[in-house]
């Protein structure tokens, strides 16, 4: 199968463009490179998935452009017969300091992708959504019937995607799925990540820096899962037309998690605390009964086995890893 991964380059795009190429599909990448945070862990992606191809039956090949590039967009989706949607601006405090960015990208770039899409004849798009499009929770779990408030821009931005996917799905009968992420997390993860901040500090010594009183809670989902849920898209339709979550629904809370990290790696040490973003949320749980009913997901890492395979691999691959994170 002819697989377009926008975003490929990036951390879950990258997961899914190299479990595709293992697969043995022809799998196409889109990354701009944007330096948010440093393009080498992007670069080491590539690098894994080009090896993987060698190796393996799949193909892969990297396009460096940009999805608000209607032009290029359209010519390789008209090469495709699944579109994983990944590319995003990122950052949900980042996006306070520069919101049209956010809305260039993640409205205008995903319009591209859709456009591009209704006038081919894909199987399917799968669109990353995210867990900010909820803002503050009114209940916990999360389900899909939760009213959506986002409180940043990030959050908007993403909402805003995720409904223009389900209008095209509705209006031009084109397949589309959205998938509202839980704080991902796993190997080559974003440098400057709750997780590998609070493993890097710990391996070097230093005490985990926890924003706020650390009551927050988050419902962090190990990258496999995330990958497993995508992969299920590949070859069924039940989710056409709908939104879902994809969560661990094991959800801890953000002091837990340091001390979790600090037990394993560095007991001697104590938390550090520093102010909270106002844009950060409260808390974050995910009800995946929909999700569970319509792909059969169902996730296999809890927080602490997650973290633990977080760190044998961070173990791994220092050398390369820690100067990034330390830098961000």
């Amino acid at each position: 199968m002819r697989i377009l991964v926008t975003g490929g380059a990036g951390f879950i795009g990258g997961h899914l463009a190299e479990r595709f190429t293992v697969e043995g599909h022809d799998v196409t990448v889109i990354d701009n490179f944007d330096p948010f945070y440093d393009v080498r862990i992007k670069e080491h992606t590539v690098e894994q998935c080009r090896n993987v191809a060698s190796e393996d039956d799949g193909t892969y090949q990297l396009v460096k452009g940009d999805i608000r590039d209607a032009e290029l967009v359209s010519e390789l989706v008209a090469e495709t017969d699944v579109v994983y949607h990944q590319a995003a601006q990122a950052g949900v405090r980042q996006s306070v300091e520069n919101p049209r960015k956010y809305d260039d990208v993640n409205v205008d770039g995903t319009l591209n992708v859709l456009d591009a899409a209704r006038s081919t004849d894909v199987d399917r798009v799968v669109l990353a959504s995210s867990s900010s499009v909820y803002g503050k929770p009114q209940y916990l779990p999360y389900d899909e019937d939760h009213p959506t408030t986002p409180v940043s821009p990030y959050g908007a931005s993403k909402l805003a995607a995720e409904r223009y996917a389900m209008a095209y799905n509705e209006v031009y009968d084109l397949p589309a799925v959205a998938l509202r992420y839980f704080t991902v997390y796993g190997p080559r993860m974003r440098p400057n990540m709750a997780i590998s901040n609070f493993v890097s500090r710990c391996v070097n010594g230093n005490s985990p820096v926890v924003y706020g009183d650390g009551t927050q809670t988050r419902d962090f989902t190990y990258i496999d899962d995330i990958v497993a849920a995508n992969q299920t898209l590949l070859t069924t339709d039940a989710a056409d037309g709908e939104v879902m979550n994809v969560g661990s629904t094991d959800n801890i809370e953000i002091r837990t998690l340091a001390e979790e990290v600090l037990a394993q790696l560095a007991p001697e040490l104590e938390l550090e605390f520093d102010d909270r973003h106002d844009a950060d949320a409260d808390h974050t749980h995910a009800d995946i009964e929909k999700a569970s009913d319509l792909l059969d997901y169902a996730p296999t890492y809890t927080i602490r086995e997650g973290v633990e395979q977080f760190i044998e691999w961070y173990q791994d691959n220092r050398d390369w890893y820690e100067s990034l994170v330390l830098s961000s």
